[in-house]
């Protein structure tokens, strides 16, 4: 297989740069054998050939999609996409994406987004029915559906985070916590370093990555940025910003690498914030909504932030919608005024009847319970296809729940890996702050034969990767 080489940078983007006009699909390298009892193949046959279909069939009479990037969105991108094979999606369902040549990919991906899977039944199901009835509201009236997926909402966080104002994005749920402080009197803004927490431009302030900074600055001031699991790092920055700080921080790094803190971090992280008087936000839009196995990350040691951060599961896969939720005393500043800051299209019906159905779905299935079951079996199980390449191109695998990082000696052996699965119909994600780590994040409706299909792909996948990396 042939990758464009990666930037050699230690956050570069997973690709190079290459002539968007040039090059053809990457080459497919020989497909895995299906395991026994799989509800699917583990191969991708090559663009044009026949290949198992359910359901709607593939429009057969799309524009050149690839052409239509290139000139109407991004070279970068159309790049990407020519590389990945030149395939569009076109329909989903569960843990599947289907591409408009007949394809079908499992999902390991997806960014954290799809905890229910794609189109949860329920979640379609209340967003047809709001569409019927009432999709966007004229903001001038009360709205019900916002106020229930707000109480729904409040029913999960932690003890005391009653108030939420609900937006569009996991960015825009930063940028409310950010101007949120500054309405407090909170100037100084405390981050970790190789912590993710979007790329608008307040949020890209705490996004502590040169590569998507460098070309925007100057950004916010007074942003100061401190190792991740390191207390005395934190209180040293605390002890010269004392009442006027602002600390964000997230349970697990996900962007970051899958990093995982030591036990008793976030409880610190909290108490020195209580001595300096800081305000506390803690950045739950990949790791909250079951994904690390709890409903949050911060309930493994009972952490009861200032602000939380909410967003990805929260949409039930289908409609995007996010939420900061506060304490009492946080939110006062935009309880008391409620056009301090506002949006358009934030809490909007469609996105609320989202997050309601979303919410009921997950206590009514069990969902974080099984998420938790679900992702200590894939992680013992990665961990055991990993172990005969650990110590030379696997340095580690680590995870909680169904977040799932493996760790590479090379940052090429990344590319190659996601490449290579790709061809053989399972996606996976890189992680934008750690270059080394492929990320899993698979959706907590993952059957035994998917399971079963995944790891043996794997398996493939990381022989024929290790054989080019080391031949």
């Amino acid at each position: 297989m042939t990758v464009s080489p990666p930037s050699t940078g230690p956050a570069g983007p997973l690709f190079g740069a290459c002539d968007p006009s040039a090059g053809t699909a990457v080459p497919r390298p020989e497909t895995a054998t299906p395991s026994s009892g799989s509800s699917a193949p583990s191969s991708v046959p090559s663009s044009g050939s026949s290949a198992r279909r359910s359901g709607t069939a593939a429009p057969t009479d799309r524009p050149d999609v690839v052409d239509l990037y290139l000139k109407h969105i991004g070279s970068g991108r159309a790049v990407m996409g020519r590389v990945m094979g030149g395939m569009a999606e076109f329909r989903s369902e569960g843990p599947w994406i289907h591409a408009d040549d007949g394809r079908r990919f499992l999902d390991f991906g997806g960014y954290g987004v799809f905890i229910m899977g794609h189109r949860h039944p329920a979640v379609v199901e209340a967003v047809h029915r709001q569409i019927d009835t009432h999709p966007l509201a004229s903001r001038v009236f009360l709205e019900p559906v916002a106020a229930l997926a707000a109480q729904a909402l409040a029913a999960h966080t932690p003890p005391g985070l009653d108030y939420v104002h609900f937006v569009n994005s996991g960015a825009e749920a930063t940028e409310a916590a950010l101007k949120l402080a500054r309405a407090h009197g909170f100037s100084s803004v405390i981050t970790t370093r190789s912590g993710f927490h979007g790329k608008t431009l307040g949020a890209l302030s705490v996004t502590a990555n040169a590569t998507y900074q460098t070309p925007f600055q100057p950004l916010l001031p007074d942003v100061t940025q401190v190792a991740y699991d390191d207390p005395a790092d934190l209180e040293q920055a605390l002890a010269a910003r004392r009442d006027r700080a602002c600390v964000i921080v997230e349970p697990v790094q996900g962007e970051g690498g899958v990093r995982i803190p030591r036990h008793g971090y976030l409880s610190q992280v909290q108490a020195l914030c209580r001595e300096y008087g800081a305000l506390l936000v803690v950045d739950e839009i990949q790791t909250g909504m079951g994904r690390l196995g709890t409903w949050w990350g911060v309930d493994a040691e009972g952490v009861r932030p200032d602000v939380l951060l909410v967003g990805k599961g929260l949409s039930g896969g289908v409609v995007p919608v996010a939420a900061m939720v506060a304490t009492a005393e946080a939110y006062a500043p935009f309880s008391r005024d409620p056009y301090l800051h506002t949006s358009t299209f934030g809490a909007s019906p469609i996105a609320c009847a989202a997050a309601l159905a979303t919410l009921r779905a997950m206590d009514e299935e069990d969902t974080v319970a099984r998420a938790a079951a679900l992702g200590l079996r894939i992680l013992t199980a990665v961990r055991d296809v990993c172990a005969p390449y650990e110590g030379g191109l696997v340095r580690e695998v680590r995870g909680r729940g169904l977040l799932i990082g493996i760790e590479f000696a090379e940052q090429q052996a990344v590319a190659e890996l996601l490449l290579e699965l790709i061809s053989r119909g399972v996606l996976v994600n890189n992680s934008l702050n750690s270059t080394r780590v492929l990320r899993l994040t698979p959706p907590a409706v993952v059957e035994d034969a998917a399971l079963d299909l995944f790891l043996t792909t794997l398996g493939a996948a990381l022989r024929s990767t290790a054989d080019r990396m080391t031949g």
